[in-house]
């Protein structure tokens, strides 16, 4: 599986890439902390997941996740951010988010998931 990771926090970016470059099935395509940049490079390189933030310079991930949803044969996206609420949750969803976690709480649901993921490639 290939990952694509937004967040404009150059340090989680780093920490996820250590990370994820560690997981069996899990290739790193890419990574951005600017929603322009990283919609460009999504369509470009074609991942198979993307890991997203909400509130990212340069826009917001919620506008980035419904351009992202819209592109042919779309991503598995996974939200991951700090703004946990209902609402968010709710739109984020409703545009086609896979999941959503809030790096708060959730981090190692995150890693867990991303290591299904990587175990279950061929399966999609």
């Amino acid at each position: 599986m290939r990952l694509f990771i937004l967040d404009d926090s150059e340090l989680l970016r780093s920490r996820l890439v250590d990370i994820f470059s560690n997981v069996e099935g899990i290739s790193i395509v890419g990574q951005e902390g600017d929603v322009r940049k990283a919609v460009e490079a999504i369509k470009k390189l074609k991942p198979d997941l993307v890991i997203m933030d909400i509130r990212i310079q340069g826009g917001n991930g919620i506008s980035a996740l419904e351009i992202v949803k819209g592109i042919e044969n779309p991503p598995i996206v996974i939200m991951f951010t700090n703004f946990p609420y209902l609402q968010y949750r709710k739109r984020c969803m409703d545009l086609g988010a896979d999941h959503f976690f809030y790096k708060a709480t959730e981090f190692e649901n995150l890693i867990k998931l991303i290591e299904h993921y990587g175990r279950k490639k061929e399966s999609f």
